[in-house]
């Protein structure tokens, strides 16, 4: 075990983990909203929840690293994405993760929300409607508030496994933690101690979000 490579490689790993951690929070944020977004389109129960339950099913339904080819190099290959201001975006391996990644997320993070709401006992809905409150306003200042603290245990996983998936970026070139790690193995040809030290960084990580998660859940727990 080469101990001077292992102190020598974490400053270096350390660094990528800013990416990762770039990454990870914009696919989250775009991911969240795009969730929501098809999680109430599911839950109308018309042609719209088909098209949401159809793109549910094809971005869970495959391989993220498929996903991430597929936008990093089979987009480039269209002639009319490269001719618009899309190609702005379709051109960059960061933007290619991040849209690849929100995508992914934003499946899953719909199907939390959508059984998130089915759970809500309808308890809550009578009695915003007996204070004449619209439905409009007791979807968005009810139902939505209870499905995202409902949804916090099952989030909190897939951000965990967001987190590690942040990983493929290395795939398209992004020198996140994975992909330092990659240059450093080619050059020094040792890669336990490599990844032992870029798994430890991703595991201090899923131990952070772990307990925010966890801290969150009782602060906001309650009996619906």
């Amino acid at each position: 075990m080469d101990i001077d490579l292992i102190i020598a490689s974490f400053p270096k790993l350390l660094g990528g983990a800013l990416i990762t951690l770039k990454l990870l929070s914009a696919s989250m944020f775009f991911g969240i909203l795009i969730g929501l977004f098809f999680a109430i389109l599911r839950i109308k129960n018309n042609f719209l929840s088909k098209i949401a339950y159809g793109y549910s099913y094809v971005f869970r339904g495959t391989p993220l690293l498929v996903q991430i080819f597929i936008i990093y190099y089979g987009f480039a290959e269209i002639d009319l994405i490269r001719k618009t201001f899309l190609w702005e975006a379709f051109k960059e391996p960061y933007w290619c993760a991040i849209i690849a990644f929100a995508l992914n997320t934003g499946a899953y993070t719909s199907e939390i929300l959508r059984s998130a709401f089915e759970t809500i006992k309808i308890g809550y809905i009578e009695a915003g409607k007996s204070l004449g409150i619209s439905k409009k306003l007791i979807f968005y200042k009810i139902q939505i508030p209870i499905a995202i603290k409902q949804s916090l245990p099952a989030y909190g996983n897939e951000i965990i496994l967001m987190l590690k998936g942040t990983s493929l970026a290395s795939t398209v070139t992004l020198m996140d933690i994975t992909g330092i790690a990659k240059y450093i193995i080619s050059t020094t040809f040792k890669p336990i101690e490599v990844f032992i030290v870029a798994g430890s960084i991703y595991l201090f990580m899923t131990f952070i979000i772990h307990n925010v998660i966890k801290f969150l859940e009782k602060k906001y727990s309650f009996n619906n």
